[in-house]
């Protein structure tokens, strides 16, 4: 379980399945109260119309555009990549999503339709998303994704290993993946909707840290509650210390029931407030969404025009 290119005493800590545990349960208790009230707080911020406009299109610029149904098809894919190609066609100046979300046998698909761009093809794996199947099925699942292109891979935990307190299975099985990911990025989907507490998702946020996530996010989507700003507030913390033990700028996802302008930008504000300015960019920030990128449109068309533009005006899923 060692990982060298660690700190000393990061790298003690993953030395043994006992330093781990030691180490997870050795990281101070979150402050219930205190995460909230300071989530419901900085969600309150007013921000005026120029500012406005730049946080809407930072916004835009973080999307990972995504389509996760078992009715997905190739057309649908092609036509979300049209979409994140030209977020709003009348408006050329609209900023480009930062990555389509799909399935692995989807991923070609996808590849094919944003060639010629810089946006990025993230795939869903290791049997999204329960994670409920064996090792070699998951890592399957992620060679197939990224041998057919994508440039990001979005993970599950094994949620019944880490609820158990098996931390060393649950750090393995990240490290393996980050193994067969490659050259593309990883993103651990902690699902905190099913770890039940904070310090439960401060522990998942260090451990899928420790084992190399680029990224750590919060949900599925498929699980209520999905994101919120207290547990988003959490997670931010986390890539905050991290960077301050290693000097490693890790990301943030929060992905589910993220669908308007304004909850966007509280969590744009929560960025801003909780782990730095240096995290408002999309390589170290994406919204996991369908429906925000529609109500961001909208909302930028009404900052440009002065008027509330309606779904008429832009390509409504």
């Amino acid at each position: 379980m060692a990982t060298p290119t660690l700190p000393a005493e990061l790298s003690d800590a993953t030395s043994d399945e006992r330093s781990l545990r030691r180490f997870l349960h050795g990281l101070p208790g979150v402050d219930q109260v205190g995460v909230e009230q300071r989530a419901a707080s900085l969600g309150t911020r007013s921000i005026k119309k120029g500012a406005k406009l730049q946080a809407i299109d930072t916004a835009i610029s973080m999307v990972d555009l995504t389509t996760l149904e078992g009715a997905d098809t190739h057309g649908k894919v092609r036509a979300l990549a049209a979409k994140a190609r030209r977020p709003d066609p009348e408006r050329p100046d609209t900023p480009r999503v930062a990555a389509v979300c799909v399935y692995p046998d989807l991923v070609a698909t996808a590849v094919e339709s944003l060639a010629g761009t810089d946006i990025g093809v993230a795939s869903v794996a290791t049997a999204f998303p329960s994670g409920r199947s064996s090792r070699e099925v998951k890592l399957a699942d992620v060679a197939m994704a990224v041998r057919s292109g994508a440039t990001e891979v979005d993970m599950v935990i094994d949620r019944g290993a880490f609820l158990e307190g098996r931390y060393g299975r649950v750090f393995d099985e990240i490290q393996a993946v980050k193994a067969a990911c490659g050259d593309a990025h990883l993103k651990v989907i902690l699902e905190t909707g099913e770890l039940a507490t904070y310090d439960n998702v401060r522990r998942a946020s260090w451990l899928a840290l420790l084992a190399g996530g680029d990224f750590i996010k919060t949900s599925t989507g498929k699980v209520s509650p999905a994101a919120t700003l207290p547990v988003t507030h959490v997670m931010l913390q986390a890539v905050r210390d991290w960077y301050t033990a290693t000097g490693e700028l890790r990301g943030v996802k929060p992905a589910g029931g993220i669908r308007t302008t304004k909850d966007a930008i509280r969590y744009l504000v929560a960025v801003h407030e909780v782990a730095g300015p240096d995290w408002l960019t999309p390589s170290l920030f994406r919204f996991g969404a369908s429906s925000l990128l529609n109500d961001l449109l909208l909302q930028r068309r009404t900052q440009l025009d002065g008027h509330y533009s309606g779904p008429d005006y832009v390509t409504v899923d």
